[in-house]
């Protein structure tokens, strides 16, 4: 998949979400198509969990993943965003939401889900900020509660999407992986060096995570090119 950059519909933080902004734009259409390629992916069942990484920071992945649970949450289906990125998360700067509560909180008991979930304004969407930072992410995401969490969820919910932090930098991704039913990697274009995609395709192979395709982002396209491109591994 390729996405083509939109410097003009963003958020005061720079955060692009032209699905909300202009869903009748080219772009929009991009992210509709991607929606589209991970449904017909998973033909035999519905997909519920889908994590979103990267390689490495400051490849779009959460820009991605925002806006592909915005696509998810227009077509009718429940969306939660969990910002699974808990050290340094960045959805409740997209969504213009406090952080004082999320996933953290429920992970250790002081909260429920329910009550954790933050409704913005597109139907359908729920978003589940990362909650204050631990000291202990990895071990968190890989605890019991995490276990509950997916199962609770899952209930609730029709897809859960993760906003998880980059593969090459912590084991966080991994282990989220491993209990994700899929994962879409995103990649920049002129940025992302193809050792380090291979290595992070590498890595989720090891955690034996399902990789199902691959986001090329911030490809610049001529007017007379396609806008996108999908491949799955």
């Amino acid at each position: 998949m390729a996405l083509k950059k939109d410097k003009k519909k963003t958020l005061n933080n720079g955060r692009t979400l032209i699905t909300l902004r202009n869903s009748r734009s080219p772009i929009s259409e991009q992210y509709r198509t991607i929606r589209t390629n991970i449904q017909f992916s998973n033909v035999d069942s519905e997909l519920k969990t889908l994590m979103v990484t990267s390689a490495g920071p400051g490849e779009g992945k959460s820009t991605t993943v925002a806006n592909l649970a915005v696509v998810f949450a227009q077509q009718g289906k429940k969306v939660l965003l969990v910002d699974a990125d808990l050290r340094k998360p960045t959805v409740h700067y997209t969504f213009n939401q406090t952080n004082t509560f999320g996933l953290t909180n429920v992970l250790t008991g002081q909260i429920s889900l329910i009550k954790a979930v933050n409704e913005p304004t597109e139907k359908n969407l729920y978003v589940l900020t990362s909650g204050p930072i631990p000291p202990n992410p990895a071990e968190l995401i890989s605890s019991k509660a995490m276990e509950q969490f997916f199962e609770e969820a899952q209930t609730i919910f029709d897809l859960i999407i993760f906003d998880a932090p980059p593969l090459l930098a912590v084991t966080d991704s991994q282990l989220l992986a491993n209990k994700c039913e899929a994962t879409i990697l995103v990649v920049s274009s002129g940025k992302t060096e193809k050792e380090l995609a291979v290595k992070a395709k590498d890595l989720l192979e090891t955690a034996q995570g399902k990789l199902l395709g691959v986001v090329l982002n911030n490809k610049k396209m001529k007017t007379s090119q396609q806008y996108y491109y999908y491949g799955t591994n």
